[in-house]
């Protein structure tokens, strides 16, 4: 309805629903700055990252009622349960770059459920997410160190510390990698959700 209708109810009605459009635009884009905010979770440890993505999608998917979302939606569940296991492989890959024995390899696995479920807990946030980070590294150290009874002191720490270089540094490559990902989910949301927005906006 055209703005200078002299008809008082279409006039009403089309305030509203200028407002309605108002609103949904607001949102839309208040949300793509949350999934925003996702991306650089998958950068910091301290911040959520896909799963903050996915909450925003859904958020949108309910008050549009999932009108073409089918692909973003899909997209982004792979691309979370993608995420879960990237940053794992990555400290992994990383630790037998440096030639990281079973051991550290064992320590890696056990200090990253450490770090998930026990480790930092008196944090009232961040806890488990700084564990994420720290577990892996922390326990690869101590499994190295034991394996390397052997060697002298000042070698054997030496070797323990690279092994936890290499597990740095294959960590920062997956949540660049994750932050990669979580960029791709973004824009398959834009690209499939705008359309229907632009056509309702005009």
């Amino acid at each position: 309805f055209p703005s200078h209708d002299n008809n008082p109810f279409k006039s009403r009605f089309y305030y509203r629903w200028r407002s309605l459009i108002m609103a949904l635009v607001i949102l839309y884009y208040f949300l793509i700055a949350i999934m925003i905010v996702g991306i650089i979770g998958e950068l910091l440890p301290a911040i959520p990252g896909m799963s903050l993505i996915l909450i925003a999608m859904l958020v949108w998917g309910f008050v549009t009622k999932f009108a073409g979302m089918g692909v973003a939606l899909t997209v982004a569940f792979v691309i979370l349960l993608l995420s879960l296991g990237v940053e794992f492989l990555a400290s992994y890959l990383g630790a037998q770059k440096v030639g990281a024995s079973n051991w550290s390899q064992i320590g890696l696995v056990v200090g990253l459920l450490a770090g998930i479920f026990g480790l930092l807990p008196a944090l009232p946030i961040g806890g488990p997410i700084i564990g994420l980070f720290v577990g892996p590294v922390v326990g690869a150290f101590v499994g190295e160190y034991a394996y390397r009874r052997d060697l002298e002191l000042t070698p054997r720490l030496q070797q323990s510390l690279e092994v936890c270089v290499g597990i740095v540094v294959g960590t920062v490559i997956g949540h660049v990698a994750k932050a990669m990902l979580a960029t791709a989910a973004v824009i398959v949301f834009i690209v499939t959700t705008w359309p229907n927005l632009s056509s309702v906006i005009s």
